[in-house]
């Protein structure tokens, strides 16, 4: 009986070669497509020693960019939670026309290119655009730091919102019914049910925010003017130094400050999401 059964899973399931040779196949493409820059970056930062990486980061264009960097995600990420936090609970507790439109234009910009994303805002928030008038106050919108917060908010836009939505929908809405039976205001209730209950989903729709934030280059660069030391961020650095200012590695420095922070995101994302499974 035995045999029969080990010629029938044999027949069903793959054998132990075909499955190494599809490890080995998807291993090799990582390797190459991932890992192979990586390694190729970090030899080129460090060739000369950790001193001179140290220098070229500590540069006063490099610590502004840094600075900027960490300026736009501190705009962006509260304001993508209390828009994501509300959006999540009208799609999933609200009942109104338009809710697939609403769906779309969360979705919008996974489709949209950022560049696309950055020239719009030039025709909304420019010279001579619909809100052109508001550079005529002296509030300066595109090529200055208002502009990159927009271009940076349009693009994680959907993070907190398809985070937080599918747990709204796990959690029911009982718990919530038992608070306002109970005498609960709609805020005591989200305070003390709601927020807790979608924590983990809110916090790793963060990350991924920050993440994302942390790496924009394609509308931000449209929309700033791209000095040194004043509307640089991390990407733009690495931009400026590689084409404009032949600084080879000066832009792998920067790379590589920019890929431990992502690193340092990746593994904050880990330690969440287990403790979201957890949870």
């Amino acid at each position: 009986m035995s045999s029969v059964v080990d010629r029938v899973g044999s027949r069903v399931g793959p054998s132990r070669r075909t499955t190494l040779t599809l490890r080995t196949i998807a291993l090799a493409y990582l390797g190459i497509l991932v890992l192979l820059p990586i390694v190729l970056i970090l030899y080129r930062t460090f060739e000369d020693g950790f001193g001179a990486f140290w220098s070229s980061i500590t540069t006063p264009a490099a610590i502004s960019a840094l600075q900027l960097s960490l300026l736009i995600i501190a705009i962006v990420v509260p304001v993508n939670v209390v828009f994501g936090i509300v959006t999540a609970l009208a799609l999933v507790r609200g009942r109104f026309r338009g809710r697939g439109v609403v769906q779309a234009i969360v979705d919008l910009p996974f489709a949209v290119s950022p560049i696309v994303v950055g020239v719009s805002l030039i025709l909304l928030w420019g010279a001579d655009g619909w809100f052109g008038f508001v550079e005529d106050t002296g509030f300066k919108v595109i090529f200055a730091l208002p502009g990159m917060v927009l271009a940076t908010i349009f693009v994680t836009l959907p993070f907190v919102v398809r985070e937080v939505e599918p747990v709204l929908r796990e959690i029911g809405e009982e718990q919530e019914q038992a608070a306002a039976t109970l005498g609960a205001s709609r805020w005591q209730t989200f305070w003390r049910i709601t927020l807790p209950a979608i924590r983990w989903g809110l916090t790793y729709g963060v990350v991924l925010t920050v993440a994302r934030a942390l790496g924009e280059f394609g509308a931000v660069i449209m929309v700033s003017a791209g000095v040194a030391g004043e509307s640089q961020t991390l990407t733009l650095l690495v931009h400026a130094r590689y084409i404009d200012d032949h600084n080879t590695f000066g832009a792998y420095a920067a790379s590589t400050l920019l890929m431990a922070l992502a690193i340092l995101t990746l593994l904050l994302m880990t330690v969440l999401d287990r403790k979201r499974h957890a949870a």
